[in-house]
């Protein structure tokens, strides 16, 4: 087994390489003055089962090119069998036909890392659990559910809380964090009036004089959040906490959570925003190495990846 990295989050790929006591795969990787990406091999892993990891994050584009080719060149390379460790999943967000004449990215991003070579895709809380469907090959999609019920159950156990869903798409995940932290269950019932703006139009449950915690697997602009949030003060909640996998945060996100109502946005290391979120106090990084790299040694040795989460 041997751990590769590409350039789009290369702080977790250490920490994951650190966990498992082992090196990360020599490899060059740079752009040419055109953007074009080279990728180059130095060192022989012929026979070998290796784990390509990279967040398809921002720039998308270019995280999954440069993925695709860093699997042709093991590949090529004759490496046994590629593992696309994709903490981020890019595009999941559209995994369905919502308008007539669209496309579905989720499903063209499952083709090309099929046709590149992958045999195997390890991600974490997929935006859609049907996006496994997509694909011929084993797909573990990983949950961060027990690391959140964790935290809570440490930093928020004297305080009545209650979880909420921030749409009813959502209700699955909120049910698994409450049914771990033993708490009650709400619903905020929002339309959309286009993409990247919602509007809240009721709170299904009694939020009056509790503790919220709101959990999602993408915040991305951060609007929809913050009028989650102050809906759920109107309504007489006492603190929102917020529990989000994945943090996308484009545009002015960090400002907008920084300037809102919330208690504490507590998020993941799937992306890197080391450099976003520097000096934000209002907002917390669990990382999630070590939950990968138990899933990857499993999956090296043929065990159970599944019995993280009993």
């Amino acid at each position: 087994m041997k751990i590769l990295s590409g350039t789009s989050n290369q702080k977790l790929s250490k920490d994951i390489s650190k966990q498992l006591k082992l090196k990360l795969v020599n490899t060059n990787i740079k752009r040419f003055a055109d953007g074009e990406i080279y990728i180059e091999i130095n060192e022989n892993i012929r026979g070998n089962s290796i784990f390509v990891i990279q967040s398809t994050s921002n720039p998308a584009n270019d995280n999954l090119m440069e993925l695709l080719l860093i699997i042709d060149a093991l590949k090529r390379s004759s490496a046994k069998n590629i593992t696309a460790v994709i903490p981020y999943y890019g595009y999941a967000r559209q995994d369905r036909k919502v308008a007539p004449r669209t496309s579905i990215s989720a499903k063209v991003v499952a083709n090309l890392l099929t046709n590149a070579g992958a045999s195997r895709v390890v991600t974490v809380d997929l935006h859609a659990g049907q996006i496994q469907g997509f694909f011929d090959m084993p797909v573990d999609n990983l949950f961060t559910t027990p690391l959140f019920a964790k935290y809570i159950k440490k930093k928020l156990k004297s305080k009545k809380l209650i979880c909420v869903s921030p749409d009813v798409g959502g209700v699955q995940r909120t049910r698994g964090l409450a049914t771990r932290i033993k708490a009650d269950l709400a619903i905020i019932d929002k339309r959309r009036p286009r993409a990247g703006q919602s509007k809240v139009m009721n709170i299904i449950g009694n939020v009056k004089g509790k503790t919220c915690i709101i959990v999602d697997d993408i915040i991305d602009s951060g609007g929809t959040i913050v009028n989650a949030v102050e809906a759920l003060k109107k309504a007489g909640a006492v603190d929102v906490y917020i529990f989000i996998t994945h943090a996308v945060l484009s545009g002015q996100a960090v400002e907008k959570i920084k300037k809102s109502k919330i208690k504490k946005l507590i998020i993941t290391d799937t992306i890197d925003n080391s450099k976003k979120i520097k000096n934000n106090n209002k907002i917390e990084v669990l990382s999630i190495s070590s939950l990968m790299a138990e899933a990857i040694k499993r999956i090296a040795n043929s065990n159970s990846v599944s019995d993280l989460f009993n």
